[in-house]
């Protein structure tokens, strides 16, 4: 039997020897195998080169400027997501649409976003990563500005639209974390991933800010959704020349050819028996809500309250005071940046009284976000100075968990099912978050109208909005059982080994074939 399974590996083995080492098709391709059968002096100057080149196989110059790239397209993403929120009135007068229906335009982008990602963390643990990003950018940017000319009687084409942009965002938030996993360890990591986060609220709120200025400017919501796609062609011209796809895993000592790939069916069930994973991921999924319903409709009730205290007229007619959103840009901007390195900082210090740290700063944020938030709402009919100041504590509070969540991710996840874990989290986190909470609030709020009023158009969406507190504690409970098992997981990931039954996946004539370990190894 050993001659026989001998026999069969060499051909594999010959077409391995000659594949490139970094590439993702020779996950079982050794360095020492490598150097066999060279020359002496070729041999000292490839120990020489593997000396001087990180273990990533990006210098630290490059790998400075590729996270920087990654921080740009992550801004772009979520700059795009939120353009709508901040014309969101216009949107509704010009196409005389309910809050249910103004709901479905986040539902729809999300659903498509949510359902993808599984595809592209599969794709993205598998092939190359740079790739599959560059074409899903140049796809959203496409469709983004092809959404922009929809005319008035074609709501359902702006739906149609707004779902296929998730696409290529789905193609590019399932990946971008894996490559920083992949140039950076530890401290630095986290770091990085902070520097990562920040463009979510940064991104969030320059949506709201750009989206409210160019509508004002032009007098025409559909400008609004034409500045993101251009930039977005510019993202993927710095992607291909200046990003460069880094050996994964190899940073952390652990080349992903000494990990070798699982299939996808057993990648989700160890994902499933790691309670940090699944815990954080349902912790995370109470932050897309609430973070989903008040990207969507803080703006719009703002401008709802300001019409029922008097300080401002009814939208009639087009184009709206879009006021509100510009400022809750500013204010989600300012929130989000002090939140993201709050989090990430306070989470540094306490890593040195407890392994506990990055769940419990997760818990106690969102648990300190809750009140925050109910207030706001609350005196929203009283005084809109006060209620800005709460939603700018809210978000603080809420947005200190985004560096720190995706960080636990790959610290409990090992290298070779990270793209899959991410696309995961991202479908449990929006299937029971976002994708449903902004189109939920929506028929709530339509279902607690009494009649239609602007007292009752405020008032409705007033009480709905009131569930997000309500959530933001669940979430926080969510992180404090994380706590309880994440410092057991994180050692299981940095000394995981595969089992002797455990199926991986090995090339066979230009495929992927799945086979028990022990048929491999010799």
């Amino acid at each position: 039997m050993y001659c026989i399974a001998l026999s069969r590996m060499q051909p594999a083995a010959a077409v391995m020897s000659l594949a490139d080492p970094t590439s993702d098709t020779t996950p079982f391709l050794s360095d020492e195998s490598e150097a066999e059968g060279l020359e002496e002096p070729r041999a000292g100057h490839s120990q020489r080169q593997e000396e001087d080149e990180p273990a990533s196989g990006v210098s630290s110059t490059r790998a400075l400027f590729t996270v920087g790239v990654l921080c740009f397209i992550n801004l772009l993403n979520y700059m795009d997501r939120f353009t709508v929120a901040g014309v969101l009135p216009d949107i509704e007068q010009y196409f005389g649409i309910d809050d249910g229906n103004s709901g479905l335009l986040q539902t729809v982008f999300i659903c498509s976003y949510m359902f993808l990602a599984p595809v592209f963390g599969y794709l993205g643990d598998r092939h190359n990563r740079k790739l599959i990003m560059s074409v899903g950018i140049a796809f959203w940017s496409v469709v983004t500005l092809a959404s922009s000319f929809t005319p008035k009687n074609c709501f359902w084409l702006l739906l149609l639209t707004r779902g296929l942009v998730g696409v290529g965002e789905a193609s590019y938030s399932t990946i971008a974390p894996t490559i920083i996993a992949d140039l950076y360890v530890k401290g630095e990591r986290t770091r990085m991933l902070s520097v990562f986060y920040f463009a979510i609220p940064v991104g969030s709120g320059l949506g709201y800010i750009v989206g409210s200025k160019v509508d004002d400017v032009a007098g025409d919501w559909h400008w609004a959704l034409r500045v993101t796609p251009v930039l977005g062609l510019i993202a993927v011209f710095l992607l291909l020349f200046v990003v460069k796809e880094p050996k994964r895993g190899a940073i952390e000592a652990r080349p992903e050819h000494t990990l070798p790939r699982t299939s996808w069916l057993v990648d989700m069930k160890a994902l499933g028996r790691n309670p940090s994973f699944m815990l954080s991921t349902f912790g995370f999924t109470a932050v897309a809500f609430v973070t989903g319903s008040l990207a969507l409709w803080a703006p719009a009730f703002l401008f709802r309250a300001s019409v029922f205290t008097g300080e401002r007229a009814p939208c009639v007619n087009g184009p709206c005071d879009t006021s509100d959103s510009f400022y809750f840009g500013i204010i989600t901007v300012v929130s989000g940046i002090l939140g993201v390195a709050s989090g990430a900082e306070v989470s540094r210090r306490l890593r040195v009284w407890t392994p506990r740290a990055d769940p419990l700063v997760c818990a106690i944020g969102l648990l300190l976000s809750a009140p925050f938030l109910y207030l706001a709402i609350v005196f929203a009919q009283v005084s809109t100075i006060a209620t800005y100041v709460f939603i700018f504590l809210g978000e603080t509070f809420l947005s200190m968990n985004w560096a720190i969540v995706a960080d636990i991710l790959l610290y409990v996840v090992v290298p070779t099912r990270r793209s899959t874990a991410e696309a995961f989290q991202i479908v449990i986190s929006h299937l029971l978050g976002d994708a449903g909470s902004p189109y939920l609030l929506g028929k709530v709020s339509d279902s607690l109208r009494q009649k239609d009023s602007y007292l009752w158009q405020f008032r409705s969406l007033q009480l709905s909005l009131l569930t997000c507190s309500f959530v933001a504690v669940a979430g926080g409970a969510f992180f404090l059982a994380t706590a309880l098992f994440i410092e057991r997981d994180r050692q299981r990931a940095m000394n995981y080994a595969p089992s002797d039954d455990e199926p991986i996946v090995v090339p066979n004539s230009g495929r992927s074939t799945r086979v028990p370990v022990s048929s491999v190894l010799i």
